[in-house]
């Protein structure tokens, strides 16, 4: 038994010390935008997607390719437009005239991080090949089905102030995102620090920190924390509130159209376990699942007419899910 305790603690060390070489080594590069960062890592970690919404000039194409450098592994960006075609991602068949047959011609989806740009200027039948990738984990060419390599992460953007020549995702495609991250501008001094290291160097320089195995080793060490079974119903406590119709218990549920679905509870507690996983801890306690709370709700709440007359966001909405219900 303390054979048994000695490896988990010294797994958790060890994943613990690849998490902040990641994030150590991200931060030689990328100023500010922790949160986005530490949001990419969590759901790479947890085995999940994620869509990043932000203005331009926010420095998400920069993060999520130093992430791609810091774990040495292959990096594809995709310029969603409207003209995009499914065969543009996925790849298709193309034919050899000198032997007479149709060989299949890999798209980027192939990659390791993909990272889609803004991906509601593509139409759906784009996004739905691409969403269908991210839930399979393979994509068939003609006849042939071929699973995607590990690891498999997509990051798609979305700009929140142009919606002209767009196709929003529709709340069943929004639920295949593990998170979704809302990046802001950065502070005064965070952008004198982008000033000075830009102007000096162009391109900061980064190193390899972490493999694919060690992130084979992040992801079971973070499967193997140890979660309470009042941390479990809290979890799904806070999914059920937002199903709720008793306006008598809940004062939000007015401003809710519908509510997150199952996938939300999962997701919390898997995206939790990587912030335990942070913090170096091999328990989870209820700070960790409101510390993910936001960017697995957000995108799942359908808000109602009543919220978008009162001009309340889905932020907004969550934070009243977290002050009421009762924390274990």
């Amino acid at each position: 038994m303390n054979k048994e305790r000695e490896q988990t603690n010294e797994q958790l060390m060890r994943a613990s010390t690849s998490i902040k070489r990641c994030r150590s080594e991200i931060s030689r590069r990328l100023v500010g935008q922790q949160r986005m960062v530490d949001g990419m890592l969590i759901a790479l970690i947890a085995g999940g997607h994620v869509l990043i919404e932000g203005v331009p000039g926010l420095a998400k194409t920069l993060a999520v390719k130093t992430l791609a450098e810091v774990l040495a592994v292959d990096f594809k960006r995709i310029q969603f437009t409207p003209d995009l075609l499914p065969a543009d991602l996925i790849g298709t068949l193309v034919y050899r005239q000198e032997t007479g047959e149709f060989v299949p011609r890999k798209g980027p989806i192939f990659s390791n991080v993909v990272l889609g740009d803004e991906i509601n200027r593509a139409p759906a039948k784009v996004q739905s090949a691409l969403l269908e990738a991210m839930a399979e984990g393979q994509v068939t060419i003609g006849d042939e089905t071929y699973r995607l390599a590990f690891p498999f992460f997509v990051l798609a953007t979305q700009n929140p102030i142009e919606h002209e020549g767009t196709y929003p995702l529709p709340e069943a495609q929004l639920d295949r995102f593990m998170l979704k991250l809302s990046v802001s501008y950065p502070s005064k001094k965070e952008e004198v620090d982008i000033l000075r290291r830009v102007g000096v160097e162009k391109a900061v320089p980064v190193r390899q920190v972490v493999g694919v195995d060690d992130l084979k080793h992040m992801q079971a060490a973070a499967a193997g924390i140890a979660v309470d079974e009042r941390i479990e119903n809290y979890i799904v406590d806070l999914v059920h509130a937002t199903r709720s119709r008793d306006r008598n218990r809940y004062a939000f549920v007015r401003f809710i159209e519908f509510g997150a679905s199952p996938r939300a509870s999962i997701y919390l507690l898997r995206c939790a376990k990587v912030v335990a996983l942070f913090e170096g801890r091999n328990y989870l306690i209820p700070d960790d699942v409101k510390a993910v709370a936001h960017q697995v709700l957000r995108h799942r709440l359908v808000l109602s007419y009543e919220a978008e007359s009162e001009e309340l966001g889905p932020d907004h909405i969550v934070n009243s899910v977290l002050s009421s219900v009762s924390v274990p």
